[in-house]
């Protein structure tokens, strides 16, 4: 069980902050999603305590950081653009932030090679690299203690040493 202060990965909204548990009606985790402008606390069952996991620890997110700049890209492609997107959004929902930095990695790789074509990528293509970075950075943040923005610079450090 959880313990009031602890940070969670909900599979749908990301880290949260453990805030209260609470006995009736049921007995429930009450959940703060973490780096949103106007949270609302959640009611998650503690019975459903499976679908969550922990934050990664600080030497798991050293790890992903430095395995970024040879992390493989994915190689994973469907028939439209909103069957791919849904892929993407299923791999978030039910993996852990390494899936979540692949798919970052994988979609900037396949937006700069169409840029570099003259092609404008699929607006899917957007969504779930802002959501996968979003998901991630937080994530990272929480378990190196620094701000999202300090993430997104040390991944930048990590490709521009290759």
């Amino acid at each position: 069980m959880y313990e009031v202060g602890e940070y969670i990965v909900h599979p749908g909204q990301g880290v949260c902050k453990v805030d209260e548990v609470v006995d009736k009606p049921q007995e429930s985790y009450m959940l703060l999603p973490v780096g949103r402008r106007n949270p609302m606390r959640i009611s998650f069952p503690v019975s459903g305590e499976n679908r969550l996991r922990p934050v990664l620890s600080h030497d798991e997110a050293v790890r992903i950081i430095n395995e970024y700049p040879t992390m493989e890209v994915e190689n994973h492609r469907e028939r439209s653009n909103a069957l791919e997107e849904q892929y993407y959004k299923d791999e978030m929902r039910n993996g852990d932030c390494r899936d979540s930095v692949r798919i970052v990695k994988t979609l900037r790789t396949r937006i700069r090679d169409l840029r570099a074509h003259n092609k404008k990528p699929p607006v899917a293509y957007e969504r779930v690299l802002k959501t996968a970075s979003e998901r991630s950075f937080l994530e990272l943040s929480v378990a190196l203690g620094k701000t999202p923005e300090d993430v997104a610079k040390l991944l930048q450090q990590t490709t521009s040493k290759e």
